[in-house]
């Protein structure tokens, strides 16, 4: 068992985010472990560029109101203790509501093969991003 270091926090780039956004990375896992996890911090309006993961990613929402859309125009809101799954594959963003900072944790997996475990694209419209949002069932849950 060991401590594991603490790194700085980074700054989202701009080739990747709209608006400011900070993450601190919790877990880079080494051999044979693939796992990664960030905690993500984005301001009011802040959100990715749209993307897809090769394995998936989970959100864990932290603090705040969490945005999630997908190409099929759905966007879900999450609040703190919830969490939402974006399978392999599915392009998708996520972010903050425009009234609020958002914090979740960002876990996924490195590919075993060496294949981008991130492919990025183009940035998310204010039109997408302001599409009408659903929310979870809770009877669902």
């Amino acid at each position: 068992m060991e401590f594991l270091p603490q790194q700085p926090s980074g700054r989202g780039p701009a080739e990747w985010f709209t608006g400011d956004v900070w993450w601190d990375v919790l877990a880079a896992g080494a051999e044979p472990s693939r796992l990664r996890a960030n905690l993500v911090r984005f301001a009011p309006g802040a959100r990715t560029h749209w993307h897809t993961h090769a394995l998936g990613q989970t959100l864990h929402v932290v603090s705040g109101t969490a945005l999630v859309g997908t190409r099929d125009g759905t966007v879900l809101e999450a609040h703190p203790g919830e969490s939402v799954v974006c399978p392999p594959g599915e392009t998708h963003w996520h972010g903050a509501a425009p009234d609020r900072f958002t914090a979740h944790l960002a876990l996924w997996e490195a590919t075993a093969d060496g294949t981008p475990e991130t492919v990025w694209a183009e940035p998310v419209t204010p039109e997408q991003y302001g599409a009408p949002r659903r929310r979870s069932d809770p009877a669902a849950r």
